[in-house]
């Protein structure tokens, strides 16, 4: 479904549950992150695009004070948030996007009004395109819906950010509220993760198109050896004698003298050229330099799985697969996407090919690993929006 089906869908889900029609209705995209992982947390650049699936957010004022009613009407769930005290953590698990959200404005000294408020995802779940940053932007925006008080973009993604550290315990950097705050249709957002300057990079070359292809596997070791990675950066920066390692070259890394463990030197090595890599990416398709753009998403898969150890069997599959599709198939490059230990994996096509290509990779894998990949196309989408409000 599009953003206009899908919010006809939600006010109609809305109007089933609590016997009436919504006044607000607001939505948040995922993303795919193009190149540019595990750079956020290093001070360095990422290059994410929204992607045509969102969290979208139907809501009425509550006819009982004190209260936000939730109903998530994918998994039928209920969740009711106490707002006459400061918001706390609670149960379902899904709800506390929302509530370290709400916590965040009322930290901010807002008043937050009752709400019965439906809500629909259509961002993969556990596939590292950013459902819970989609969620917690949609509840930031459909607080400024429901107050009619517009809050400064990069405000509303670090209040997102916050609830994913407070809420969710999860120390994720600040690219993936961003780009669902930020985002533009038609473009990409070069972040500067030290500065928080964005550049819009426009993406509007007919001929190429984006497929992000969903493993349908998460293994189930990313929280730890996340907090793993991150610690092991922080080491390699201060063993080096630099706040963070944008400050740090290829070529003093390698003269750094036998400073770093063998394994720490291989994640700064990751990191390092991995910011370099997302730099060259983003002026390659300003200039619509397609096969190059292409080259730098392989070698960032490779040092995602040789140096940084974030792969895994499955999009390591997806990538060979696509290297053997080639450029005369219609792949200019392909590589894995998100925290890793699965998820998905993001492919630069040729528009014309999308179809051949898709089934052709979804053929392979199935046939490699006997699992069902989940694939899509998608157009650079435009960040969080009032739809109705």
């Amino acid at each position: 479904m599009n953003l206009k089906e899908l919010a006809a869908h939600v006010a109609a889900e809305f109007q089933t549950h609590y016997g009436r029609a919504p006044r607000w209705i607001v939505a948040a995209p995922g993303r795919v992150n193009v190149i540019g992982e595990h750079t956020d947390y290093n001070d360095g650049f990422v290059l994410p695009m929204a992607i045509e699936r969102y969290a979208i957010m139907a809501a009425d004022a509550a006819a009982a004070p004190g209260k936000i009613s939730i109903y998530d009407t994918h998994f039928k769930e209920n969740a009711t948030i106490d707002i006459t005290a400061p918001v706390t953590k609670g149960q379902p698990k899904w709800s506390n996007y929302i509530r370290g959200v709400l916590a965040g404005f009322q930290n901010r000294g807002e008043k937050i009004p009752a709400l019965d408020v439906a809500f629909l995802s259509t961002v993969p779940l556990g596939g590292g395109l950013s459902s819970s940053a989609a969620l917690e932007v949609c509840t930031a925006t459909l607080m400024e819906a429901a107050m009619g008080k517009a809050i400064d973009p990069i405000e509303k993604a670090l209040l997102a950010q916050k609830a994913e550290h407070d809420f969710a315990g999860v120390p994720c950097g600040i690219m993936d509220q961003f780009i669902s705050a930020l985002g533009r249709e038609g473009h990409l957002l070069l972040l500067d993760c030290r500065t928080r300057k964005t550049e819009l990079v426009p993406m509007s070359d007919p001929s190429v198109a984006l497929l992000v292809i969903n493993t349908n596997v998460k293994h189930e070791l990313s929280g730890g050896e996340y907090a793993e990675r991150r610690a092991q950066c922080e080491e390699a920066a201060a063993k080096l004698g630099v706040k963070s390692l944008r400050d740090v070259t290829a070529d003093q890394l390698e003269k750094s003298d036998g400073k770093l463990s063998k394994v720490v030197f291989r994640r700064a090595r990751h990191v390092i050229g991995e910011i370099e890599r997302t730099v060259h990416a983003a002026e390659g398709i300003r200039q619509s330099n397609w096969p190059t753009v292409g080259q730098f998403m392989y070698a960032s898969h490779y040092a995602l799985r040789d140096d940084y150890e974030v792969s895994c069997k499955e999009l390591d599959d997806v990538v060979e697969i696509a290297e053997n599709i080639g450029y005369k198939g219609g792949v200019y490059g392909c590589r894995m996407t998100g925290g890793g230990f699965g998820g998905c994996c993001v492919a630069l096509v040729k528009a014309d090919a999308v179809d051949a290509i898709s089934k052709k990779i979804a053929a392979d894998y199935k046939a490699k690993t006997g699992i069902e990949a989940t694939i899509f196309a998608s157009r650079p989408a435009a960040g969080a929006t009032i739809i109705k409000g």
